[in-house]
C-alpha cells in the first residue's frame, strides 16, 4: 500500500470512527453543559463552561430516592438473572449435546422455534401467567423465568460442547464420573469462553432491559437505571436534561467497563463455536 493510499484509508476510517461514536461524545459533553445550552447549541462539543453540578442533582434521583437505589436495584436484576440464565442454559446444553433421551431432537427443534418467536408475542401471555401467580411489581417476573434456560445461550453453548471429543466423557465415566461429574469437572472447564460471552450478552441485554421493568415494576423504588432515566422526562415542568445526561453517561460504564475487560471472550466465544475440533 503507497503512502497516499494509506493517508486516504486512516482518514476514511477516523471519519467513520467519529461518525459511530459521535452520539456518545455528544451524550458525555452534554452532561456538562448548563441546561439552557444543550440544545441551543447541539452540535457543539465544548461546553461555555463545565456544569458538574448535573451530576449531583442527577444522582439525587426523584422524591428521596436517589440513583445510588436504581443502581442497586439494576445490579441485583442484572447479576441474579445472568447467574441463572448461563447456569442452566449450561445445563440444558449439556443435557442436548451429550445425553441421548426419547424426544432428544422434538425439543431441539422447540428450543430454535422459542428462539425464533418474537418477544413481543409472549408479552401478554407472560404478564397474565406473572399477575395469577401475584408477581407484579417485584424482581421476580425479571429474573426467575432466566432460571429456566435462554435459547440463544442453549444454541452457543451447545455448539461449544460439540467441539469436545467425547473420549473425554468416556475417560471420566470409567474414572467413575457420573454425568453431573463429568459436566463440572471436564465440559465446564473447557466451555469457559462461551460461558463467559453468554454471561456477557446476559449482562448487557439486562441492563439495557427497559419495556420488562415498565411492564411489570410499578413502585418506583425498585425501578432499574434503565427506567430511572425516563423519570426525568416531566411534560408538566422544565426537564432536567442536563441531569438526566449525567445519568445517562454514568450508566454507560458498567457496560463499558464490562465490554473493555471481556472483548477478547467475546470473540473466542463466538469464532470458536461450531467448529470441530
Amino acid at each position: 500500500m503507497t503512502t497516499s493510499k494509506r493517508v486516504i484509508y486512516h482518514i476514511l476510517v477516523s471519519a467513520f470512527a467519529l461518525m459511530m461514536t459521535y452520539p456518545i461524545l455528544w451524550l458525555i459533553a452534554s452532561s456538562l453543559k448548563p441546561n439552557n445550552e444543550i440544545f441551543s447549541t447541539a452540535y457543539s462539543l465544548i461546553p461555555s463552561r463545565l456544569e458538574w453540578s448535573n451530576y449531583a442533582s442527577g444522582w439525587r434521583g426523584f422524591a428521596g430516592t436517589t440513583f445510588s437505589t436504581f443502581f442497586k436495584n439494576s445490579f441485583i436484576i442484572v447479576i441474579v438473572s445472568t447467574i441463572g440464565a448461563v447456569v442452566s442454559s449450561a445445563l440444558v446444553a449439556f443435557g442436548l449435546a451429550r445425553t441421548k433421551f426419547f424426544g432428544q431432537k422434538f425439543w431441539f427443534v422447540c428450543m430454535m422455534a422459542v428462539m425464533m418467536l418474537p418477544h413481543d408475542v409472549v408479552i401478554v401471555p407472560q404478564y397474565v401467567m406473572f399477575a395469577k401467580f401475584g408477581w407484579l411489581s417485584s424482581f421476580k417476573p425479571l429474573i426467575i423465568p432466566h432460571f429456566f434456560g435462554t435459547p440463544f445461550f442453549i444454541f452457543l453453548i451447545m455448539q461449544f460442547i460439540r467441539t469436545i471429543p467425547k473420549e473425554l466423557d468416556e475417560a471420566a465415566k470409567i474414572d467413575g464420573c457420573s454425568k453431573y461429574g463429568i459436566f463440572y469437572r471436564v465440559v465446564v472447564p473447557l466451555i469457559g469462553p462461551a460461558l463467559i460471552t453468554c454471561s456477557i450478552f446476559s449482562f448487557y441485554w439486562r441492563w439495557d432491559d427497559f419495556i420488562n421493568p415498565l411492564i411489570y415494576l410499578n413502585s418506583p423504588d425498585k425501578y432499574p437505571v434503565s427506567l430511572a432515566l425516563k423519570l426525568f422526562l416531566d411534560g408538566e415542568s422544565l426537564n432536567n436534561w442536563g441531569g438526566m445526561f449525567a445519568m445517562a453517561t454514568l450508566s454507560l460504564m458498567p457496560v463499558v467497563i464490562v465490554f473493555f475487560i471481556f472483548q477478547k471472550y467475546i470473540v473466542e466465544g463466538i469464532s470458536t463455536t461450531g467448529l470441530k475440533g
